[in-house]
């Protein structure tokens, strides 16, 4: 049985446990569980970190811990019982593991990404992987700190070292991973309920402020470590002493660091780094600067001259080497610790050794040189800062290592109490010396020795310096030769103070012989005492000693002898003038720092006062005269003396001691000897014993009080009254010594004399003075001191009667304020200070001293001064009013909040309000203190207002007298809730401080809806204030600090428990208060739709079920006053585009907003338009969404792009919001252009340029648009669209737009832009001629299943592919894009499972375009380089072919059944367009009989062979190998049954009786047959002559495999129709043959003209010319290849590079995702693969020439009847030729026509005139006879061999004749062949020329009548009824006003042109619009004939 747990509540997961038993829980080790319930060994609960899953476990799983039940029950709360830091670390770790984790993939992705985007992501996470390790290493260093913790062996010392240190690591690493400032007292977290706002503010400020703006160190530290000394001319030991330089003073700041080196230069005691380490320690701040030096004395130690031989003198000398100086600045800007290495420099002169360092400094070159070249100093330098204590903490190695204290001469800037130095240093300065009978002077030696009272040597107490330990003696170094020397050596003599008395220095003074032994001998000496009989010690300063003589053995040892004589020139008698007179001398400069011993005179006759009465006078004056640092080294000593003095002359010296005693207090308020304060508390306290003392100095204070308003000088009183602390601190303590010793005698005179005192003092702080009157100084004096006393006054009186005290004064002060006095600022300090003291935590004072607090502070609030001030005493009244309500009486706290809400409320909320509000300072302290201001007033804010109860609302809304004030105050707290959630408002990582203030407001705004509902509904209703209401409201929900859902679970779950979704609560009150509006609702309609729109869009599903019916409700609302809801529809779609790009809303969001309306419209009388507006605003979601995901993505891909096109159309087609169109359209340029989609950009642009007109009108700034004219604007559009044109190489579509730019600087003579635009548009002409284009691949892209965006969910699309981008790459890049999907292995349509899955499947294989411009790529002599832009540009239809069998299949010959199944896609606009993809909009689905596939797969072949020929002849093949190739893979599959097989097949008997239908067919396919034979002969003809010698056996064999071919055909001599010679061009031009009225015929002996038909003039889809090859011999050939080439013929190209099969290379395989590699493409070798159909089902889509074998069948829309002769746009290419596989076909020089009939000829006279040249030209010149022909819609019969009566011809794509419009489509479109989306709203010209009458239509149709007709009736019916999208590339239309039709797409008419342009005022109008008559826009009717242009004028008409 299960029994619920009792003290079991809590533990942790010692083992992992699966859960595999029934209702088992999965536990993973370390988890945290709560345990609910118990029964035999089992637990039931749930782990921490998924509450919602509970199940059972084993209970010897679980290691329970003490935990703290809150809330007992279902709902209750376990806090484990331990250490909160170990609680905090516990928590934390678990939340950075995971980050962690997520740092661990940035690292990983990091190293493996590389491409082109590598280099960014690396700078990108570069410091995410420097970051993972730093965290691991933290994180296991927490981890061994909590183990110790736990374990509890540490002290206490030790334990809270532990702790901060963990504190500091948890700080660093949340501020690292961007996590929550946690609030800390005594390193545990602080619980925001449990105390004030403005101390978690404090808190808060205070860990900002630690972490942020460290406070700089004033002490600082000098690491040096000596490395070695590197010079070529070492051999000696050396000496390097180092020190602080000031060059701005010329002294040392430190004594001397002295290292010892050996001969090579490096430490001699390299194991003892004490003696190579050192630091300067207390440099002050202002000893970093740059003429502060380190300066570096070397001294070697040997031979006096560093040349001498070694056996010459065995003695050794300190001798000058060499000096080093760098500068402590560059320290400074060093790294940390940086090695440096010194230059070494020597003396010139040696006697100028002793300023050498300040040559060098002041850079005297003359005076010293290099020592050597390569001579350096290697040391270590480094500056530390900070106190000593805190430098052995953090640099603990260094002090644990050994490292050598350098001390300052002198003391630290800041002396420290309980500090012991006493060190005398002595610096040798110089000496004079005789020559002492030798010819040169001497070279003088000093030994130093310090002798006590006995005289004997002090031994160790003579140091060199720090480093080394000091010896018995020191040896000073030698000058040579040198009389005067002058040596500058400091030495230290760190003796005790107990043996400073009698002891003495003596100086001996030795000769350094060089000659002989080189003995040193004694010659002098000299001595000084160093403590003087009076107890002065030596004097600081100079000393000029006296040398006296002695012999060379003279006895010293005995110091009794000379310690009589004088030793210094300055105390000699006068009398001894011999002494004075002699010449030798030797000065020393002295120097003590000493905590004890003093040279202060004056400070030992005061100490020593009952020894001299009569000096204490003198003594009490001159105490203010002695040095500071004297006196405190003194203090208890001194105070003794002067209470003693006090004691016993009170009332002759009471005065100057009381004066003394202030004297002495000042000085400790130095920051020098501030630390001294608490030597003199001590005192006080301990030693303190002045009984009667308080009386005196009452006495005197109040005298002074009482002369304070009379007295001139105030100087002196008011440094009484500065040292009022500590006077009443003795005053207290000597009453308290005397009522312990009296048993409390005269209490009532003592109290008696403090009141009187207060008298005085209230009496002179009433005085009110001027301004600048020393009075009012001296009041602001005494108020900056008197809080200090308060504490003092409690130790005798009452609370009540200190808090009295206190209230006098200050409700003495003048109550007249004035802003300008500078006692006001002070009298707010005074109460700051009164607040903060120990007086008002007391509650009953409180109650005394708060009113006068609150009139003082309400004052200047009010009046907007001293607000920091303001601040801080709120900030503190306020944390006691939460601290204490725990332990008062509720009513007192209750009534001090009533009088702060009284008082200060909205004096508060209106400071903020003009703190926020002010404009902020410059400067960054100005505002740092603003923000500090800011925060704490807030701060304050919110601590009152969580004090207050409901009584307290309801008294402060009672307060309010009218309507108008509470209406006031309630707009006065929304603003001010409104600026507390704002952003800013607290810093990033302060999450803990913005969920108090939104619990604070929330809490208050359901106080305040009682209020607005009661006040301001129905009559009283007022818009301003509700408005705020949901104002704020909105604002509060959508803080980025309530959102949960970015939390981590943890934090989640801690706010929930808190607080709860604070959101869902103000959702509720806002659903509340707006059903409480009624009627009023109206009023914010449409205001509060977006508002409350982004409150729906928070991802709660609570707050959006509660908000979302709202909407119903506007609708409703909006219904019932206009009859529609127009304005929430339009408000809504305005704001959801702005909302979802910022990434709000979901796709949940948009089920239930569709749901839920739906639901609540059901039973409304206006269903059908809500459902409607619901339905698109859905729609606009779902697209939305797509688009929001799709930009999320870091690259540019098809996908984004699609999802913007989009996006785009619906805003254009659905919604019509112009302006978010346009945006759209920007942004998918910018897309485009990121993509290097140039040609995509330019056709995105075109869309806003089609919105736009030639005009003037004005427009606004708008995006990167500046304010500027329509016209300019649109300049610069065509400019940027046709540079982009040209970038995409789609240069005839910039040619257009070139044109039409060309005719608006035309109208405006703007020549000089005009010829810029005609350079501009030749040369687009060269590059369409001069460049190579590749053309890209075609692919289907099928997705399928319900994973996939709305916009590509179940479509199908044709998508453009990249350059060199085949299938497989293709494929893969798919894959990419969409990683989740799976390619579908065939290219059958999926069933519904497919479109239905929960998956994406992508279904991708190649198709073929099929061109639509036929005429151009048909027509003869169009170069290549022109062809190939209509083969792939302007295309809306692609197809795919899949052959299959049908029947039985034959074995023998499967060509029997071998039929092909043909899909033609329609898409809804052509490619290219805006985007690399559109959708299929029609698929239809053919199939071509085995007859039909081998008649197209024969005509391919032919055409195949004629161009190789055509190419071969006109020599643009570099070799024959293609045509070998061809010839022989077709007379080889012929001779072994390729061609017998379609006899066996389709000639047979039982065909044609069973088929009777194919009679036509069959005889067509015949006739293809002998066509090809002929083609073959004439081709091995021309073989012949061009075939290498090596080849001629292959060549001799192909010619007997023909014959065999010919017998087998039964061919014994070819028909009539194919005996036909090629033709060749007589003028070596292929365009002769369209300058000529009848095309040149010529028989094989080249004299026969004859009239035939073609059999390439049948109307199929891939006829590109109309000739034959005759059946003649090789030396027929001779005639053509031999005839004249003229190299300015188009006709003669080089082959394309692209070059390949006639196979299509476009059609996808059966299998899409193993598909072949497609390198084969551009190889002519690729023919051998097609010798039989049937290998085509086993190659890969580009190998497969699946559209040149089974071509496609004339479809319905590509028929022709003998009536659509003109019908230009009708398709005659192979689509399958169209691609870039294809062979370009060069057209050949021959004819391959019919010699059977000859009733063209008059036609093709009329055709020969009517061809035009290459696209895109001019419209023809006058005079030309181009027909206008109406068209039919074409029959749908099957494909017929019969031939058109007349062959086509193609007139210039740029005329209207090839745009193939429709006289009643409301919509014109302008030329296919233009491309230019902006030429789109055309209509059609008039065609110039004659008029001609052509079967049975009129023969005159108006300008309305298009000159033109579709290619289908299919895509006529499309093109008729279908509005087409607005950016199409022909067919465009924009409702709102029309545009003109480019001259680039106008026929002018039949007119001369004029000499010069007509005048722009006449003519700018016609040139910008042709409208036509029957336009409706034209009221007139008639025709607006446009400005005609000129002409080019052609070759033949010059």
């Amino acid at each position: 049985m299960w029994i619920p747990t009792e003290h079991e509540k809590y533990g942790v997961v010692l083992a992992s446990f699966r859960g595999t038993v029934q209702h088992g829980l999965p536990l993973e080790i370390g988890d945290t569980v709560q345990l609910l319930e118990k029964c035999e060994g089992w637990y039931r609960g749930f782990v921490h970190k998924n509450p919602n899953a509970k199940g059972i476990f084993p209970c010897t799983y679980i290691h329970l811990k003490n935990a703290h039940i809150k809330n007992k029950g279902q709902f209750e709360t376990v806090i484990p019982t331990e250490d909160s830091v170990i609680t905090e670390m516990t928590s934390t770790l678990r939340d950075w593991g995971a980050m962690w984790k997520w740092l661990y993939v940035v690292k990983t992705v990091q190293h493996t990404h590389v491409g082109m985007h590598a280099g960014i992501r690396t700078d990108m996470h570069k410091n995410d992987g420097d970051l993972f390790h730093r965290l691991w290493h933290v994180m296991n260093e927490i981890l061994d700190l909590r183990r110790q913790v736990l374990v509890g062996h540490l002290t206490n010392d030790r334990m809270k070292d532990v702790k901060q240190h963990i504190t500091a690591r948890l700080d660093w690493g949340n501020e690292q991973l961007s996590l929550d400032l946690v609030p800390r007292r005594e390193f545990s977290m602080v619980d925001p309920d449990e105390i004030s706002v403005t101390e978690l503010f404090k808190l808060m400020e205070h860990r900002h402020r630690k972490k942020e703006t460290p406070v700089p160190a004033s002490t600082h530290h000098l690491f040096v470590h000596m490395k070695s000394l590197m010079s070529s001319n070492l051999g000696e030991e050396l000496e390097v002493f180092f020190h602080i330089y000031d060059g701005r003073e010329n002294r040392p700041l430190s004594e001397r660091f002295f290292v010892r080196l050996n001969k090579n230069g490096v430490p001699k005691s390299p194991e003892k780094t004490e003696r190579q380490c050192t630091l300067f320690v207390d440099l002050g701040s202002s000893d970093l600067r740059k003429d502060v030096y380190i300066v570096v004395h070397i001294m070697r130690i040997g031979r006096m001259g560093a040349g001498e031989k070694k056996n010459l003198c065995s003695i050794q000398y300190r001798r000058p080497f060499g000096c080093a100086v760098v500068s402590i600045a560059d320290l400074l800007t060093a790294d940390s610790k940086d090695d440096h290495l010194l230059k070494v420099y020597a003396c010139t002169t040696e006697s100028e050794w002793y300023q050498i360092h300040e040559n060098i400094i002041r850079k005297v070159n003359s005076r010293y040189n290099l020592s050597g070249s390569n001579t350096g100093l290697a040391v270590s330098l480094q500056l530390l800062h900070g106190d000593i204590e805190q430098l052995r903490r953090e640099y603990m190695v260094l002090f644990t290592r050994g490292v050598s204290i350098t001390k300052k001469l002198g003391f630290s800037d800041i002396i420290m109490p309980g500090e012991m130095r006493n060190d005398l240093y002595m610096t040798l300065e110089k000496g004079e010396f005789e020559k002492g009978g030798k010819s040169v002077a001497r070279n003088v030696e000093i030994t130093v020795y310090v002798l006590d009272i006995e005289g004997q040597v002090m031994k160790s107490y003579v140091a060199a310096g720090s480093g080394e330990p000091g010896g018995d003696e020191y040896h000073s170094f030698v000058l040579y030769h040198n009389n005067s020397p002058r040596w500058a050596e400091q030495i230290k003599l760190p003796i005790p103070v107990d043996m400073f008395r009698g002891s003495h220095v003596r100086f001996e003074f030795r000769h350094c012989s060089t000659k002989d032994k080189g003995e040193k001998k004694l010659f002098g000496y000299s001595f000084v005492h160093l403590m003087q009989e009076d107890g002065r010690t030596l004097p600081d300063g100079t000393h000029e000693l006296i040398i006296h003589k002695c012999e060379e053995n003279a006895n010293l040892q005995d110091s009794s002898c000379y310690l009589k004589l004088p030793f210094s020139k300055a105390n000699l008698p006068g009398n001894n003038q011999a002494v004075k007179g002699t010449k030798e001398c030797f000065w020393i400069t002295s120097f003590l720092c000493s905590t004890k011993l003093t040279q202060n005179g004056d400070m030992l006759d005061l100490l020593k006062w009952r020894a001299h009465p009569e000096r204490i006078n003198d003594s009490l004056l001159k105490l203010k005269e002695i040095d500071g640092s004297e006196i405190v080294k003194f203090l208890q000593d001194t105070l003794d003396t002067l209470f003693g003095i006090l004691d016993e002359s009170s009332q002759r010296y009471g005065l100057k001691v009381f004066d003394c005693l202030v004297h002495i207090i000042n000085l400790l308020q130095d920051s020098k000897f501030h630390h001294f304060k608490p030597v003199m508390d001590t005192y006080i306290e301990s030693h303190f014993a002045g009984a009667l003392s308080y009386r005196d100095l009452i006495k005197v204070l109040k005298w002074y009080v009482d002369r304070i308003v009379d007295a001139e000088h105030q100087d002196h009183i008011q440094q009484v009254l500065n040292a009022t602390e500590y006077i009443f601190k003795y005053i207290i303590q000597s009453r308290r010594l005397f009522a312990l010793a009296t048993g409390g005698q005269s209490e009532e005179e003592f109290r008696c004399c403090v009141h009187e005192l207060f008298m005085s003092i209230r009496f002179f702080l009433s005085q009110e003075n001027k301004i600048t009157s020393p009075v009012t100084q001296t009041q602001a004096v005494f108020l900056r001191t008197f809080p200090a006393v308060y504490g003092e006054l409690l130790k005798i009186f009452t609370v009540r009667e200190v808090a009295g005290f206190v209230r006098e004064t200050l409700g003495s002060l003048p109550a007249t304020a004035r802003a300008e006095c500078p006692l006001e600022a002070v009298k707010l300090h005074c109460i700051a200070k009164t607040v903060e003291s120990q007086l008002y935590t007391n509650t009953e004072s409180r109650c005394i001293l708060l009113p006068v607090v609150l009139h003082l502070l309400q004052a200047h609030m009010q009046e907007q001064r001293d607000l920091v001030m303001c601040a801080r005493i709120l900030t503190s009244m306020l944390s006691l009013v939460r601290k204490y309500d725990s332990t008062a009486t509720e009513p007192v706290v209750s009534e001090e909040v009533d009088l702060i809400v009284d008082s200060l409320l909205v004096v508060l909320m209106r400071t903020i309000l003009e703190i926020t509000n002010r404009p902020q300072a410059a400067g960054t302290n100005m505002r740092l203190q603003f923000q500090d201001i800011t925060g704490e007033f807030v701060a304050c804010l919110l601590a009152l207002l969580r004090q207050m109860s409901d009584k307290h609302y309801q008294q402060l809304l009672q307060a309010f007298t009218s309507k108008d004030d509470l209406r006031d105050f309630l707009l006065q707290i929304f603003t001010v809730f409104r600026i507390l959630i704002r952003p800013e408002m607290f810093l990033k990582d302060w999450t803990v401080m913005r969920l108090v203030t939104n619990n604070v407001i929330i809490t208050t705004v359901l106080y305040l809806s009682d209020a607005l509902r009661k006040n301001f509904l129905n009559d009283k209703f007022d818009y301003k204030v509700w408005d705020s209401y949901f104002y704020l409201s909105v604002i509060f929900i959508n803080q980025p600090c309530l959102q949960l859902e970015s939390f981590s679970p943890s934090k989640k779950k801690r706010v929930l428990e808190k607080y709860g979704d604070m959101r869902v609560m103000m959702g509720c009150e806002i659903f509340s208060m707006w059903q409480n509006l009624g009627e009023h609702k109206l009023n914010f309609i449409p205001a509060m739709i977006g508002p409350f729109l982004e409150v729906t869009l928070v991802p709660q599903p609570d707050l959006r079920n509660v908000m979302i019916p709202i909407f119903h409700d506007m609708m409703d609302w909006e219904q019932r006053r206009s009859g529609n809801f127009k304005q929430v529809e339009a408000k809504l779609i305005d704001k959801l585009d702005g909302l979802m790009s910022e990434g709000k809303g979901d796709e949940t969001y948009r089920e239930l907003f569709n749901s839920i309306l739906l639901k609540k419209i059901e039973r409304e009388t206006w269903r059908e338009s809500g459902v409607s507006l619901i339905a698109t605003v859905t729609r606009l979601m779902e697209r939305l969404l797509d688009y929001r995901d799709c930009v999320k993505l870091g690259e540019v891909d098809g996908k984004k792009i699609g999802c913007t096109v989009s996006l785009l159309n619906f805003y254009k087609t659905e919604l019509n919001k112009e302006e978010m169109y346009i945006r759209y359209i920007h942004k998918l340029y910018e897309l485009h252009l990121k993509a290097q989609n140039y040609t995509e950009a330019s056709y995105t642009l075109l869309l806003y340029d089609e919105l736009l007109e030639w005009s003037e009108r004005p427009l606004r700034e708008f995006l990167n648009y500046p304010m500027q004219s329509e016209w300019q604007r649109k300049e610069y559009l065509h400019l940027t669209i046709v540079q982009n044109f040209d970038r995409g190489k789609c240069w005839e579509n910039g040619i257009i737009l070139c044109r039409e730019l060309a005719d608006q600087y035309e109208s405006y003579y703007d020549y000089r832009n005009l010829s810029k635009m005609r350079m501009m548009e030749a040369s687009l002409y060269e590059k369409i001629m001069d460049q190579q284009r590749l053309e890209p691949e075609f692919f289907r892209v099928g997705f399928y299943g319900k994973k996939f965006p709305f916009f590509l969910r179940n479509k199908e699309f044709v998508c453009r592919g990249h350059d060199y981008e085949r299938l497989e790459a293709f494929q893969q890049r798919m894959l990419n894009e969409f990683p989740h999907a799976i390619a579908m292995q065939h290219v059958n349509q999926p069933d519904q499972t497919i479109y239905q899955a929960e998956a994406q499947y992508l279904q991708i294989y190649a198709v073929s375009p099929i061109p639509e411009s036929q005429d151009v790529l048909q027509r003869d002599g169009v170069a290549d380089n022109i062809k190939s832009f209509y083969k792939v540009n302007h295309i809306w239809r692609f197809r795919y072919d899949r052959p299959f069998h049908k029947g039985t299949k034959d074995k023998e010959n499967e060509f029997k059944s071998l039929w092909v199944e043909r899909t033609s896609l329609t898409l809804v606009q052509s490619l290219p367009g805006i985007s690399r993809w559109f959708e299929v909009e029609k698929r239809e689905l053919v199939e071509v009989s085995p007859l039909e596939n081998a008649i197209e797969v024969i005509e391919n072949k032919n055409l195949q062979l004629r161009m190789l020929i055509a190419q071969c002849q006109s020599r643009q093949m570099q070799n024959i190998n293609p045509l070998t190739m061809c010839l022989n893979g077709v007379i080889d599959a012929a001779v072994n049954g390729g061609l017998a097989r379609y006899q066996e097949a389709f000639f047979v008997k039982d065909y044609i009786v069973n088929h009777p239908e194919d009679g036509e067919k069959i005889g067509r396919l015949r006739e293809l047959m002998f066509e090809q034979a002929h083609i073959l002969e004439y081709g091995l003809a021309v073989h012949e002559k061009f075939v290498p010698q090596d080849m001629r056996p292959l060549h001799k064999k192909l010619v007997d495999q023909f014959h065999v071919m010919k017998s087998s055909l039964g061919i014994q001599e070819f028909p009539a129709y194919v005996r036909a010679s090629p033709v060749h061009f007589t003028n070596g031009s292929p365009r002769s043959s369209c300058r000529n009225s009848v095309p040149n015929i010529i028989s094989p002996d080249g004299a026969r003209v004859v009239a035939r038909r073609s059999p390439l003039t049948y109307p199929a889809v891939n006829r590109y010319s109309s000739s034959s090859l005759s059946s003649q011999a090789s030396n027929e050939v001779s005639n053509i290849t031999g005839q004249s080439e003229s190299s300015d013929e188009v006709f003669n190209m080089q082959p394309s590079p692209s070059t390949s099969s006639l196979s299509s290379n476009h059609s996808a395989s059966p299998n899409v995702t193993s598909s072949a590699p497609s390198s084969t493409r551009g190889s002519p070798q690729l023919q051998d693969k097609h010798k039989h159909s049937r290998e085509n089902s086993c190659l890969s889509s580009r190998e497969r020439p699946v559209s040149a074998i089974y071509p496609n069948p004339l479809d319905p829309a590509q028929r022709a009847t003998p009536h659509q002769i003109g019908d230009t746009t009708l398709p005659r290419s192979d689509p399958n030729l169209s691609a870039p596989d294809k062979v370009r076909p060069t057209f050949s020089s021959w004819s391959l026509d019919s010699v059977k009939e000859v009733n063209n000829t008059q036609f093709s006279d009329t055709v020969g005139k009517l061809l035009c040249p290459p696209v895109p030209p001019r419209p023809p010149y006058p005079g030309s006879s181009a027909k206008t022909i109406r068209s039919q819609s074409p029959v749908p019969t099957s494909r017929s061999p019969q031939k058109s009566s007349l062959p086509p011809f193609t007139p210039s794509p740029t005329e209207c004749q090839s745009a193939g419009l429709v006289s009643n489509s409301p919509v014109l479109s302008g030329s296919y062949s233009s491309g230019i989306s902006s030429m789109s709203r055309c209509s059609v010209s008039e065609a110039s020329g004659t008029e001609a009458t052509t079967g049975d239509h009129p023969a005159h149709q108006g300008p309305t009548m298009p000159n033109s007709v579709s290619s289908g009736s299919d895509e006529l019916i499309r093109r008729e009824n279908k509005t087409p999208p607005p950016y199409s590339v022909y067919e465009r239309t924009n409702p709102r006003r029309p545009v003109p039709l480019p001259h680039s797409l106008s026929i002018p008419p039949s007119v001369d042109p004029p000499a010069l342009p007509p005048k722009p005022h006449q003519q700018r109008t016609s040139s910008m619009k042709l409208v036509p008559a029957s336009d409706p826009r034209r009221a007139d009717g008639v025709p607006h004939v446009p400005r005609p242009r000129p002409l080019p004028r052609k070759v033949s008409q010059l």
